[in-house]
């Protein structure tokens, strides 16, 4: 930026700034592009460069190593041993004797049915003996996949153990033509409790992490890439690949004539993003209302206020939100009200409309998200520095420019971060809407499969709805996974590149 078009920049006002960084990150998206081309790229090269020296180092070290080295390569761990670090040696050789059992017992089979997910179905033949219908076991997709999945991993710690072996026999047999002393198993043991005990620590939580969160995301995305649902479940009828078909019926354009899934997926991500704005701003501000109203000098029974609010946090949504629902019924207490006051004379059906029900979400969930949002902006207002508010009183600042100059930007350096956060679990917000909105009519221009999607449904309820039930599209719900993971992706790059608490930290220090 340009000296001229700095000065420029501090002449403007808040909101301008903000949406000027918005602007100027949108400009420089198509540079952004082109240098993360360039980055990737550059890892491409870094990653071949890197195979090439590990090749490279393996042949060497073969070439020049002794016995004990090269019996290493194909019985791990043996020159380990030959040399004297027998407990190393036997966590090699039991690892190594470990996957060959598993490979010959188990993990072939499932890495050659993986490629096409299985062969045999299940099947049904007549047993004329004993006058009865025998099922015959067949193939099941899903341990395929799964088993599949765990046989390559464990190949690549093979690969990974292989290589590991091959380094310590070069360090070793380097140690010895030196005349020094290698490290025995109970220096190995000492190391684990001393300079190693950050790994020592680490290998229970990353073992669990790789099991119950890395494992799952593997298989998710590849489901994707399969024809698994309801019908073809896997074990009475088999799934298998079918590449990008599943991306390609949610992202192909579609007219506006509906029953196509691209057409709900378009229909659907654009309420979701909707919603996403208007729940995550409305609660925002409401809040800073609230907790601006409540800390104002004069007020009393503050303790009260909060806590009356507060007692909404106490409620189980699944109770307080399953209530409101009713309350808006065409038979509910909204309407006894309007009746019984004479305001109207037919009842209205709020669920029944999908705009209704859609600003009504967004009104019910503004007193859902209030109280949570009033006590976190209570206590940034408490440390703001008071000095700052009786400057801007001595220089003639009324109450609306203190509040755009003093407390709207403390206020955000210190909860951008909770914005972010607050709009992504917002795009994921399972509870208010399948709660709030069970009574809704389904769009039929809204239909998957059969099955119609309402108007307020967001992708995870969309999501939700796709893996219950009779057709239990999982391949279709596991491709909208992915999706909102991009987006949610996009979106929190582009608002964290914005945020004050990023650019502007020094301006709060």
């Amino acid at each position: 930026m340009k000296k001229k078009e700095g000065l420029e920049y501090l002449k403007m006002g808040r909101f301008a700034r903000f949406w000027y960084s918005i602007w100027m990150f949108i400009c420089s998206m198509p540079g952004r592009i082109v240098n993360l081309a360039k980055k990737i790229w550059t890892a491409i090269k870094k990653a071949g460069i890197w195979i090439y020296s590990e090749v490279k180092d393996i042949i060497m070290t073969f070439v020049h190593g002794d016995w004990k080295t090269r019996t290493s390569y194909l019985i791990m761990g043996f020159g380990n041993i030959a040399r004297g670090q027998v407990l190393r040696g036997i966590l090699f050789l039991l690892f190594e004797a470990a996957f060959i059992f598993f490979m010959i017992f188990s993990g072939a089979h499932w890495l050659s049915l993986f490629g096409t997910l299985g062969k045999t179905e299940q099947g049904r033949h007549y047993d004329e003996i004993n006058d009865v219908w025998v099922t015959s076991e067949g193939d099941n997709s899903f341990k395929i996949l799964l088993y599949g999945i765990l046989t390559l991993i464990f190949c690549a710690c093979l690969i990974y153990t292989w290589r590991l072996n091959i380094k310590q026999n070069k360090i070793g047999q380097q140690l010895e033509a030196d005349g020094k002393k290698l490290k025995s198993g109970k220096d190995d043991l000492r190391s684990l409790v001393d300079e190693q005990f950050h790994k020592t620590l680490l290998a229970l939580p990353l073992t669990g992490i790789l099991m119950f969160t890395v494992l799952p995301i593997i298989f998710m995305i590849l489901v994707a890439f399969t024809s698994y649902d309801g019908v073809n479940n896997g074990f009475s009828k088999l799934f298998t690949w079918i590449g990008l078909d599943n991306f390609n019926a949610l992202l192909t354009l579609a007219d506006s004539s509906g029953n196509s899934i691209s057409y709900t997926f378009g229909e659907v991500l654009t309420w979701t993003l909707i919603w996403a704005f208007f729940a995550t701003f409305t609660n925002y501000f409401l809040g800073m209302l609230v907790a601006l109203a409540i800390n104002k000098k004069g007020i009393r029974l503050k303790k009260l206020w909060r806590g009356i609010l507060v007692l909404t946090m106490a409620i189980p949504q699944f109770i307080s939100l399953l209530y409101i629902s009713h309350m808006f019924d065409k038979n509910g207490m909204v309407n006894n009200v309007l009746v019984n006051l004479g305001w109207i004379t037919d009842r209205i059906n709020f669920w029944e409309n999908g705009m209704t029900a859609r600003i009504l979400v967004i009104l019910i969930n503004v007193w859902v998200g209030i109280p949570y949002l009033m006590l976190m902006i209570t206590g940034v207002l408490m440390n703001i520095p008071q000095d700052l508010y009786e400057s801007a009183k001595i220089d003639g600042a009324n109450v609306f420019q203190q509040y755009q100059k003093i407390t709207l930007p403390y206020v955000l350096f210190v909860t951008g971060p909770y914005l972010l956060t607050s709009f992504t679990s917002n795009i994921n917000n399972f509870n208010v809407i399948y709660l709030l909105t069970d009574s809704v009519r389904a769009n039929a221009k809204l239909t998957v499969n059969g099955q119609a999607v309402k108007d307020t449904d967001l992708l995870i309820t969309w999501l939700f709805n796709l893996t219950t039930g009779a057709t239990a599209d999982y391949k279709l719900a596991c491709a909208i996974g992915i999706l909102i993971f991009i987006v949610i992706a996009i979106i929190s790059l582009i608002v964290y590149n914005i945020l004050p608490s990023n650019k502007n930290e020094e301006d709060f220090s």
